[in-house]
């Protein structure tokens, strides 16, 4: 059981990060479409703002240019000293904070989408930093409900000693959006399509949610991290073994036997300004590998 987040005003601010690793191309080439026609991403009171937020990356279609600007925005990197110095994606998370926060602000952006794409076989997968976010887990719900019969999976990263310092985590709600598989700097309609869909529904829950829709109650069953498993590696540090034939491309939530958790939330009716119940959740022991690099 968990105390409750909620919303007591309307949503008004909204990012959609595309490029925070340059060769993951659906976010670009969408974050790029809205910023020439960004039509379809309007909601009534609602700003939205796409945004590319590793530039030099996506000139080189690679992952990052120094080091990897969603791993950059811990409190540390963001208060060091502006220098040329620092590495490119540190400068950049501070140049980003500052257009979309101050992290842990007040005045930082309501909800930033960040887009990804991932070699792995994981369908359409949302991203969850916080459990005791019911606004996103609501959310995620709408999303899943209007995707169906596509899945989607909602995958929760929230641990007491992995730490990821996300782009997204400057908003007051971060949402991460991967789908895949697609490789690296490689566009496919299918999977453009999947994460095109996941923001309009994502919008229209906004667009609901300010109207004073109430919400009924609902179930979303989560994929919980519990530890990361790096290759095995030599005396040199070069990794020493390969994905093995029967989880290479293998479909991501596939069950094995492994001691993950999945996670149940269940929440009751639900509407802007009114508090929320304590959320109810439950833990399975059934086992899911997880073969992301976000």
């Amino acid at each position: 059981m968990t105390s409750c987040d909620f919303t007591e005003e309307p949503i008004k601010k909204i990012a959609i990060f595309g490029g925070t690793h340059g060769n993951e191309l659906t976010g670009v080439f969408l974050v790029k479409h809205w910023l020439e026609n960004g039509a379809e991403i309007q909601r009534t009171g609602l700003e939205v703002k796409p945004f590319i937020t590793n530039p030099r990356a996506v000139e080189k279609c690679t992952r990052y240019i120094d080091c990897d600007l969603n791993r950059a925005f811990d409190l540390e990197n963001l208060g060091k000293k502006v220098s040329e110095d620092l590495p490119y994606e540190v400068r950049r998370a501070q140049e980003i904070n500052h257009l979309f926060g101050p992290k842990n602000s007040e005045n930082s952006y309501d909800i930033i989408f960040d887009l990804h794409n991932t070699t792995s076989n994981m369908g359409c997968t949302l991203i969850l930093e916080d459990s005791r976010n019911d606004f996103l887990i609501q959310m995620f719900h709408y999303i899943k409900t209007s995707l169906a019969p596509l899945p989607c999976y909602v995958y929760l990263i929230e641990h007491p000693s992995l730490k990821y310092a996300t782009t997204r985590s400057i908003a007051k709600h971060p949402v991460g959006i991967e789908v895949g598989p697609q490789p690296q700097g490689v566009l496919r309609a299918d999977i453009l399509d999947q994460m095109r869909k996941m923001i309009k529904y994502a919008l229209d829950f906004i667009h609901n949610f300010n109207e004073g829709k109430e919400f009924p109650p609902c179930s979303v069953e989560v994929y919980k991290i519990m530890d990361k498993v790096d290759y095995p590696r030599n005396e040199s540090g070069e990794i020493a073994a390969l994905i093995h034939p029967n989880l290479q491309a293998a479909l991501h939530y596939e069950s094995l036997q492994m001691e993950l958790a999945i996670c149940v939330w269940n929440l009751p009716p639900w509407v802007l300004g009114t508090p929320l119940a304590e959320n109810h959740w439950s833990s399975g022991s059934t086992g899911h590998t997880n073969l992301l690099n976000s």
